[in-house]
């Protein structure tokens, strides 16, 4: 496993933005409604929030509309921003990292130090590990941590189990360099990369370029078709996986950082779905008005998924006073993280945001 424990940060506000378009899990046509309201009932999800993918709207712009939002209930300036990390598997361009492109369209300082991570699932976490670590030093002093994906654009519409399950959002997290009276923030990562065929986009890469048999539509099974540019999950091995891992990430670094979790005031669980989250909640042993929900207006929304529940679910609380909270991840690749987020309160979290 690997440790970092962050200090002499402070997240100083959060903010999200969707797109105003929703998808209501019950109007899809390809399943009777008795097959919707048992799918419903297995993951949670009734309904999301997703873009049309014609380029109008990308990750990207939910995250700056996210930001300058967060900056102008902070009062920060633009010019005092010189760090933007951006994550995300829906990028604008294979090339340049839509960070640089982002510090253009703000209105950033050249001095900005802005690039991408790409990563699923598991994005937030490594997003704010990475943020943290630069800042901790006070080579930066305001930063800007984006994470979001506008994922649906990946999902066949004949493949129930992930049409029905992707939803879109970006979100900011506005960090500042704070050597006194700062955030404790402690994570463990772990990275299986022998799980990359169960979570996957075959093509479009530069190991499988794109070429007329990418675009074939194929049967799959089980009433399910989609081409190799559709996003593929094999659903069992990724509950296989996590239900075995995460609990024991979570114990090693219990152990690695003596939690208690009587203390956890919630645990925050990829919203994956509400079966899967369920069965790690009752690993874990956490009783359920400790474990919030929100996949059910939103469903997946990959990377997202944690900083969006904090900003739906405990946005007055996270204002109001210091919280002990736990956040696990499981994502493509396999990338999980688990990491133990101490706030000192005063965490001014922005009206969610639509597009």
């Amino acid at each position: 496993m690997s440790y970092i424990s962050v200090k002499n940060i402070k997240i100083r506000g959060m903010a999200g933005c969707v797109p105003s378009r929703v998808e209501e899990n019950r109007d899809y046509t390809m399943l009777s409604p008795e097959e919707i309201e048992k799918y419903i009932a297995a993951t949670g999800v009734e309904r999301r929030h997703c873009a049309i993918h014609d380029g109008s709207i990308c990750t990207s712009d939910l995250c700056q509309k996210a930001a300058e939002k967060l900056l102008a209930d902070l009062n920060w300036q633009k010019d005092e921003i010189d760090l933007l990390v951006f994550v995300s598997h829906t990028t604008d361009y294979k090339l340049p990292a839509t960070a640089i492109v982002l510090q253009d369209k703000m209105g950033l300082p050249t001095s900005c130090l802005a690039f991408d991570i790409t990563l699923g699932c598991s994005g937030y976490l490594v997003g704010l590990g990475v943020v943290g670590n630069l800042m901790a030093s006070g080579c930066f002093r305001k930063g800007l941590l984006m994470v979001g994906n506008t994922q649906s654009e990946y999902a066949s519409p004949e493949d129930r189990s992930m049409k029905l399950l992707l939803g879109d959002a970006g979100t900011v997290s506005a960090i500042e360099y704070a050597p006194e009276g700062g955030d404790e923030i402690n994570i463990t990562y772990m990275s299986d990369g022998s799980g990359r065929e169960f979570v996957i986009l075959p093509d479009g890469g530069s190991r499988n370029p794109v070429n007329e048999k990418s675009f074939v539509m194929e049967d799959c099974g089980n009433g399910i078709r989609r081409s190799r540019l559709h996003e593929k999950m094999i659903g069992d091995e990724v509950f296989s996986y996590g239900t075995y891992y995460i609990p024991r990430v979570y114990k090693e670094m219990s152990e690695q950082f003596d939690i208690n979790p009587d203390e956890v005031d919630y645990l925050l669980l990829h919203q994956a779905n509400k079966f899967l989250c369920e069965k790690l909640r009752k690993k874990l042993k956490f009783p359920p008005e400790k474990v919030p929900y929100n996949i059910q207006e939103f469903g997946n929304t990959s990377g997202a998924t944690i900083p969006l529940l904090m900003i739906t679910n405990l946005k007055e609380e996270l204002n109001a006073r210091p919280l002990n909270l736990l956040a696990a991840t499981i994502g493509v690749g396999f990338s999980l993280g688990v990491a133990q987020i101490k706030t000192t309160g005063n965490i001014i979290v922005s009206e969610l945001q639509m597009i």
